[in-house]
């Protein structure tokens, strides 16, 4: 069972739906998939602030089951988990969403599965999955790649937190979770759970920048993450462009590495529109 984890409101379904297609497409396993989506209801906060909902999940469901019946899409609710926790803190107005936050849950949430890679939304897959996922993680809390643009400016090895391989094992024995919890709870960070998750690693392994590459797109590349970044041209500014808007993959990046797939997504997508 090869096992992968999102978080995040009700709109997310781009992402994820891109995202899931890139794994099947891109992978030749015969292992099953679970999906597990962390939510949660904080419309209190902002008014789209509102859990992903069942059709959505069952719609996903089914289209995981096509590329093989024993894959499944789960929904976990941790609305509770997070007033408990995170309810006032002083990340909750952090620069991206408290979505991000609710990942630092894994310990909490019961029957989560020993090994399970955390994926942001705004991720593809290039090459198989497999050479992610059967990374040897056993003495360590977890593997991740380096932030392109913290490796420079913090450390370098500041990790990004859009895509880590967790060894919950081991993040039990250690309290990575709970450590990170605290700090989100105590401390105003730049960077939210990303600075809390690494400041509170005990063990970790750094991965080539191939398996979270925030920048570029090569032949090697595993994983490409669309991550907000800055552009030289025309002048000095950033942009936010994600997998499924097309125009500007097309555009700006002159990738068409992907274009079965965003083909089979928008197909998908007016599928489920049209119910």
């Amino acid at each position: 069972m090869i096992n992968v984890l999102f978080a995040g409101n009700s709109k997310v379904f781009d992402g994820v739906l891109t995202c899931m297609l890139s794994i099947f497409k891109r992978t030749q396993t015969k292992e099953p998939f679970t999906f597990y989506i962390f939510t949660m209801d904080v419309s209190h906060l902002k008014p789209d602030f509102t859990p992903i909902s069942d059709n959505l999940i069952k719609y996903l469901d089914e289209v995981a089951k096509t590329y093989g019946k024993k894959n499944s899409v789960k929904k976990v609710d941790v609305t509770k988990l997070y007033k408990e926790h995170f309810a006032g803190c002083p990340n909750e107005s952090a620069y991206c969403s408290p979505y991000t936050l609710i990942r630092l849950f894994a310990d909490l949430v019961p029957k989560m599965p020993e090994k399970i890679l955390y994926l942001d939304v705004d991720i593809m897959f290039n090459r198989d999955i497999t050479l992610l996922y059967d990374t040897d993680i056993e003495n360590v809390e977890y593997a991740a790649a380096p932030d392109h643009y913290g490796k420079y400016l913090i450390r370098p090895d500041y990790i990004n937190a859009g895509v880590i391989l967790f060894n919950m094992k081991k993040c039990r024995e250690t309290g990575i979770f709970e450590k990170a919890r605290n700090q989100i709870k105590t401390k105003k960070w730049i960077f939210a759970d990303q600075d809390a998750l690494w400041h509170s690693t005990t063990v970790k392994k750094v991965l080539p920048q191939r398996f979270n590459d925030q920048k570029f797109l090569w032949k090697h590349t595993v994983i490409r993450h669309f991550s907000k970044r800055l552009f030289w041209l025309p002048y000095p500014h950033t942009d936010n462009i994600k997998q499924w808007h097309i125009t500007k993959v097309h555009k700006v990046f002159g990738y068409d590495q992907f274009d079965d797939i965003l083909y089979e997504y928008v197909y998908l997508k007016k599928v489920f529109d049209n119910r």
